[in-house]
């Protein structure tokens, strides 16, 4: 673990010293330093560039294999984002399956005879699950390769006996401390995208999302608490495509930061349409993640312009790289505007967390420690394992 840094110092806008009283320290210190370890992320990537294109190539590049992003929680959400992504990019089949499923049933998820990829994310690399599910995938498949994409150099994922495997050890500080993962869920995914598309692809871009990044923090930190402010009990965070899984990522943030304080539920923007807009009432922010994609951004844009001609929800907010519907609700990335949609997921996801580290200090939690009750923890716990049934 880091030590707290002893020099005075803000973070995020608010003084060492008031964040660290109210429990907060943590959380503020790793949102604020995305940008720099994504860059740290890229840089470390591009050094092994070789070493992962020999590990993952045979599979990535056979039609007939698939590739299986696994993780729990948060972690299970970057496959969410990636997946439909490098679906379009990589020969082989890629999918996203959480450890949690691959766990409780094998059988659904492991096919014995397609050579696979395995690719499992893990903060700590100490949850039961993701232990568990790469033990089963070397027990049931024939042909398997396992990457671990990890923060923790002591975590047992990176330790289980396997016959090919190879660890990407992320920068130490984003073995995030805190409850919640912000900087470990962001340079997980930056890593894995970096490793499956090659580094060389993103070195033209990882500046401008670092920069994006930064931006985002900046400008979205005082709308954030001013809104997190106003005790709204309900939030829907919608997203088409790859901001589906954002969405998804999004509410659990919020979920997580304030102890479940705040109900949140998450859809597509046209999916919503169909039962789950009956979530809104007059104290529900929606916030909606706009695509670049102009014809993703017509969907995206006309359930905006529905949600408010309805008047029924409190608020309802675009985070966009575009020129927004109504500059009053919403929160601009500054220089994204033709960027593909996968370069937003890290400025996009960087004022969702901000909204929810906002609402937890508002509603009086300890962002570090949300859970005063000690029923969730950072590393889970109280998970059995039962042996597979043949």
């Amino acid at each position: 673990m880091h030590a707290i840094p002893t020099t005075a110092a803000e973070f995020l806008g608010i003084p060492e010293s008031e964040l660290e009283a109210g429990g907060a320290l943590w959380t503020a210190r790793e949102i604020a330093q995305q940008p720099r370890m994504l860059e740290r992320t890229h840089a470390l990537v591009a050094e092994l560039a070789g070493a992962i294109a020999a590990f993952v190539g045979p599979v990535t590049g056979d039609r007939a294999a698939r590739v299986v992003l696994t993780g729990a929680g948060t972690s299970a959400y970057i496959g969410e984002c990636l997946a439909p992504l490098l679906d379009r990019r990589l020969a082989a089949r890629v999918e996203t399956v959480p450890t949690t499923d691959i766990v409780s049933a094998p059988h659904l998820y492991l096919d014995p005879d397609r050579p696979l990829l395995l690719v499992s994310f893990g903060r700590s690399g100490n949850s039961p699950e993701s232990v568990a599910a790469v033990e089963l995938a070397e027990a049931l498949v024939g042909d398997v390769r396992h990457l671990v994409v990890t923060c923790n150099a002591d975590g047992a994922l990176g330790r289980v006996a396997v016959r090919q495997a190879m660890t990407l050890l992320l920068p130490e500080e984003t073995h995030d401390v805190s409850f919640a993962m912000t900087s470990s869920f962001s340079c997980m995914m930056y890593a894995t995208l970096a490793a499956l598309c090659g580094p060389a692809v993103l070195a033209p871009r990882i500046a401008g999302i670092a920069r994006a990044t930064a931006e985002a923090i900046g400008i979205a930190g005082e709308p954030m608490r001013a809104l997190a402010g106003q005790g709204l009990t309900r939030v829907a965070y919608l997203g088409s495509g790859l901001f589906k899984g954002l969405a998804r990522e999004a509410a659990l943030k919020l979920g997580e930061l304030t102890n479940g304080g705040v109900a949140t539920c998450f859809e597509s923007p046209m999916g919503f349409r169909h039962g789950p807009k009956t979530f809104v009432d007059g104290r529900t922010l929606v916030c909606v993640f706009v695509s670049n994609d102009p014809l993703t951004a017509r969907y995206d844009r006309d359930l905006i312009e529905e949600l408010r001609n309805d008047r029924c929800a409190a608020r309802v907010i675009e985070v966009t790289a575009q020129a927004p519907l109504s500059a009053a609700d919403a929160i601009r990335i500054p220089g994204l505007a033709q960027a593909e949609d996968v370069d937003l997921l890290w400025p996009f996801v960087a004022v969702a967390q901000l909204y929810a580290f906002h609402a937890s200090r508002a509603m009086g939690f300890s962002p570090d420690t949300p859970n005063r009750q000690g029923t969730v923890n950072r590393v889970v716990q109280g998970v059995r394992l039962h042996p597979r049934v043949p």
